[in-house]
């Protein structure tokens, strides 16, 4: 005999997929940007050497906070 489990994960919200619109959505971005906004004042705080030193440049700081998504 075979078992077959499905679960839903709780992230889907009340309504589901379906929903376009979710509080937990729309919180989980504004964390997000808030979280990038943040890093990004971090290091921009940074002098040019101490960026050297952990091997990044002022370029790279825009790449570097989208990956935090």
């Amino acid at each position: 005999m075979a078992f077959f489990a499905y679960s839903r994960p709780v992230a889907d919200g009340v309504f589901g997929r379906t929903s376009v619109f979710s509080f937990g959505g729309v919180f989980a971005r504004i964390a997000t940007w808030n979280d990038q906004r943040v890093t990004r004042n971090a290091l921009m705080k940074l002098s040019d050497r101490e960026l050297n030193d952990i091997g990044l440049c002022r370029g790279d700081i825009s790449a570097l906070v989208e990956t935090l998504r």
